[in-house]
């Protein structure tokens, strides 16, 4: 099997130019920037709060989708043919703050400290912040963000994590509230992992989908039963345990100035699905290395220049910390453009 090639700028390693970058996160968007300055010939060293390198698309976005070998020869690759030096297990952060997947942190080190060392710092953290519903039942033992669901899973098949540890699927329902592409990866490992049923339930109706209705017919043929036109109310438990959930029904109103149509909860429509675990997957946040001292905007997204340098000289930021949640095409590019500015701006300006 081929790896996935995030150093296809060079055959092999070039002269070093004695600059040197930190990249913090190692996932899609770190690893093209990485790839790119090795090419170049600058130092590049790679850290990340995981066990190894791959972010989200090795720890949750399922096997179907990108097998874990393409992404481990990748990074092996820039290892060992390009010199690019990885600290896993470590959790690169200003100031206290937890994250989904801080467990594999084995020590923590300042951001500050990375910016006085290198010539140039590159920030591809991803949103590693997941969003729950404000609702009666939310800290009932059986939910879950979707997120915490695929790492946990991913985890274990990995051999990073236990498997007493993940939740145990086989023989039971779940309901995964939300309709993007991690409420369907999460339906189809929740399929997968020998769940009993296996149930979508979304705000909208399958035309206004982000993941789109050709991969949730895709996942109704294999037995999902998706419910759409409905919003969770509370979460219904029995001796603290998920038992069921309630849902009410919605109509979808008059479109508005984005072209949206927002969806109206029919009053008198609830009913109550029996489920044992409850996911939701409504939405990530970024997670930046830093509490504040760089510009981000109202979601929490870093703001970057044309040449992906944000509000700080000498740091930049690309992929998912800039962009929100996106595809993985979508956040290497980003990494990948990151890194030829980040050059520029090493031989240009601090040459």
């Amino acid at each position: 099997m081929k790896g996935m090639n995030f150093a296809f700028h060079c055959l092999e390693r070039p002269e070093p130019t004695g600059k040197r970058v930190a990249i913090i996160g190692a996932g899609p968007a770190g690893l093209a920037a990485a790839g790119y300055l090795a090419c170049k010939g600058h130092e590049v060293h790679v850290y990340d709060k995981l066990p190894e390198p791959g972010g989200l698309m090795l720890f949750a976005i399922p096997e179907f989708r990108i097998p874990v070998e393409r992404v481990r020869l990748g990074y092996l690759d820039l290892a060992k043919r390009m010199g690019v030096k990885f600290h896993t297990g470590v959790k690169v952060i200003s100031g206290e703050r937890s994250d989904e997947g801080d467990e594999f942190a084995e020590k923590k080190v300042d951001f500050e400290e990375l910016v006085k060392e290198f010539d140039a710092v590159l920030i591809a953290t991803g949103t590693w912040r997941s969003w729950v519903a404000d609702i009666p039942g939310i800290e009932l033992e059986g939910v879950f963000k979707a997120l915490e669901y695929l790492f946990r899973i991913k985890s274990a098949k990995l051999g990073h994590m236990d498997w007493k540890d993940v939740p145990e699927i086989e023989g039971k329902r779940v309901i995964v509230i939300g309709a993007g592409h991690t409420a369907c990866d999460a339906a189809m490992e929740s399929l997968l992992m020998g769940a009993e049923k296996v149930y979508m339930s979304y705000r909208r109706t399958i035309r206004e989908a982000p993941a789109g209705s050709y991969e949730i017919n895709l996942l109704r043929e294999k037995g999902v039963e998706w419910l759409e036109l409905t919003v969770p109310v509370r979460i219904i438990g029995e001796n603290g345990k998920v038992k069921g959930i309630e849902l009410k029904k919605c109509r979808l109103g008059e479109p508005d100035a984005s072209g949206r149509r927002k969806p109206i909860p029919i009053e008198g429509s609830e009913f109550t699905v029996e489920v044992d675990y409850v996911v939701f997957a409504i939405g990530q946040t970024p997670t930046p290395p830093f509490i504040d001292g760089i510009a981000t905007d109202r979601k929490g997204r870093i703001v970057v220049d044309s040449r992906h340098m944000t509000s700080r000289e000498g740091v930049f930021a690309a992929g998912d910390v800039v962009l929100g949640p996106s595809l993985v095409g979508r956040a290497t590019k980003d990494g990948l453009y990151a890194g030829r500015d980040i050059h520029l701006w090493l031989t240009e300006v601090r040459a």
